[in-house]
């Protein structure tokens, strides 16, 4: 049994049986359920797991009590993956109460329409609830990222059970560096709210926190600032890195030779480059990659009078994201009509605080001596504006 404390038992379990996370996110390293057990005079379970797996959860459950009834089920987010094995716990632990807040158990009843609870406390944002010497207040976070979203802070350990913030892909018997695949989960599956995500920060500032236990992801323990920092950085959307990020498409290899001539004078200048086929690549990897970096660079053949079709739904990734405060460029090829640069500005004219680059590369098929000379000149300005 994992101990994240002496009175607070990991039960979480690992799944490498999925494919595709939320029905989109690739997870190689598969992903971890995480749920809690705080023992005290009365006991809490923090959180259950994906139905999938109910059965080990439940055994891990009853191994943590040894022998003892659970007195409440905490249920901070009603995502399935984390909300998937309510009605199993409350089959087995009929006498257990099921704390939540309002929206918690509207949706529940959505999730779970034959389940009745007998037992419920239903509580407000800023409750406390005593287990003896260890006691829960619950911190309401608001589509960070469902609306009945909760965090709960253990006072008397210092711990915040901090729901999805602060999760990321794989499963915790994998060992892989937790900023890129805390990144791509972020700013995929969260990142739309960073306005709640910096209303949340603000509230978990005020407390003093030694331990945070995520809903994914492993229990974070040291150099807490710089988990915070970089949840800062993304909810506010400024760019974490100084960098190029291209992402392209291309059909018959044109557009990818301007795309490689670019790239390469970028290194040569010292700039560090990302680049992304957006028809072949990871497209989540792309995306977290354009938040990532602060001057995205997008190059596309115009198709049908607009743009190729992966990298309109690449923007439209970027733009439902909230994307903003970056210097973009483009790169458009088109053989008789070249619409793509238009269209794609068209499409991030909402987005705030964009510079657009001056030395933007328009192309008629194959790269030639005038192509390469623009190209030149894009990589120059791009390289200008590394601080």
């Amino acid at each position: 049994m994992d101990h994240v404390t002496d009175d607070v038992l990991y039960v979480g379990v690992n799944d490498h049986e999925v494919d595709l996370f939320e029905g989109q996110y690739t997870v190689p390293n598969g992903m971890a359920y995480n749920s809690y057990v705080v023992l005290d005079e009365e006991t809490a379970v923090m959180d259950t797991v994906d139905a999938s797996k109910t059965e080990e959860w439940l055994g891990k459950v009853e191994e943590a009590l040894a022998g003892r009834k659970p007195s409440y089920l905490v249920v901070q987010h009603m995502e399935p993956d984390h909300a998937g094995s309510i009605d199993s716990f409350v089959k087995k632990y009929p006498e257990a109460t099921v704390v939540g807040n309002a929206k918690t158990f509207t949706m529940m009843g959505q999730f779970f329409p034959g389940l009745c609870v007998d037992k419920k406390r239903e509580v407000k944002d800023g409750e406390a609830l005593s287990l003896g010497k260890h006691e829960l207040h619950f911190v309401f976070a608001p589509m960070v990222h469902w609306p009945e979203v909760m965090l709960t802070y253990e006072s008397s350990e210092k711990i915040l059970f901090s729901a999805d913030a602060f999760g990321k892909f794989g499963a915790l018997d994998v060992e892989e560096d937790w900023a890129c695949e805390a990144r791509r989960y972020y700013i995929g599956i969260v990142g739309k709210y960073g306005f709640q995500v910096q209303n949340l920060l603000k509230k978990v500032a005020a407390l003093d926190i030694s331990v945070i236990c995520p809903l994914h992801g492993p229990v974070l323990r040291e150099e807490l600032g710089v988990y915070l920092g970089l949840y800062d950085t993304w909810s506010s959307y400024r760019a974490e890195s100084q960098g190029v990020c291209v992402c392209y498409t291309s059909v018959y290899g044109h557009t990818k030779e301007a795309v490689e001539l670019l790239c390469g004078k970028l290194e040569e200048a010292g700039v560090k480059v990302s680049v992304h086929d957006l028809a072949r690549d990871d497209m989540a990897e792309a995306v977290e990659d354009a938040f990532r970096y602060d001057r995205p660079v997008l190059a596309t053949t115009t198709y049908n009078a607009g743009i190729f079709p992966f990298m309109k739904t690449f923007i439209d990734h970027l733009v439902e994201r909230n994307f903003q405060k970056r210097t973009v460029a483009f790169v458009e090829n088109g053989s008789w009509a070249p619409t793509a640069m238009r269209v794609m500005k068209e499409m991030l004219k909402n987005s705030k605080e964009l510079a657009f680059a001056e030395n933007n590369v328009t192309l008629k098929s194959a790269l030639d001596e005038e192509g390469r000379g623009r190209v030149a000149a894009l990589a120059a300005e791009l390289a200008a504006k590394q601080a």
